[in-house]
């Protein structure tokens, strides 16, 4: 089943979507010291709300603002201490759709939303605050 962005909530491994890439830092956010993997950090968005997504290793050149991307299993979890980011995983698959024409908003973007336990069900996450309703990384198009 497709997911919205505007509907993920932290901690889960089973994300399909489909959402275009906004902006992409160019240069690594993490780089390949101990053998790990190269990552660079992207603002991808939906009709519905936008979101940090990491890219790994040849995703980083390979993709660029405008392509139009399908996540399939993602998982949108906390990496790297308390970031949160949209991602494929070790499990999931990033697979390049189309380019330049999808409807999407920039905000807002559910990695900068704070989560706190749900007083109902401690076992699930529920929107706490909105640390910034756009992207503290990135600055905004317009």
């Amino acid at each position: 089943m497709e997911v919205k962005l505007k509907d993920l909530v932290p901690s889960t491994n089973t994300v399909n979507t489909t959402f275009i890439v906004v902006d992409k830092v160019t240069r690594p956010a993490h780089g390949n010291a101990h053998g790990r993997e190269e990552t660079c950090l992207s603002v991808v968005a939906d009709e519905t709300a936008a979101v940090h997504f990491l890219l790994w290793g040849t995703e980083c050149d390979a993709l660029e603002p405008g392509d139009i991307l399908r996540l399939t299993s993602g998982i949108f979890s906390y990496h790297r201490g308390n970031k949160l980011f949209l991602r494929a995983g070790k499990r999931g698959r990033t697979e390049k759709v189309g380019e330049f024409t999808m409807t999407f908003i920039e905000t807002p973007n559910m990695s900068e939303v704070r989560w706190g336990p749900d007083p109902g069900d401690p076992r699930k996450m529920v929107q706490d605050a909105i640390l910034s309703p756009c992207s503290q990384v990135f600055e905004p198009l317009h």
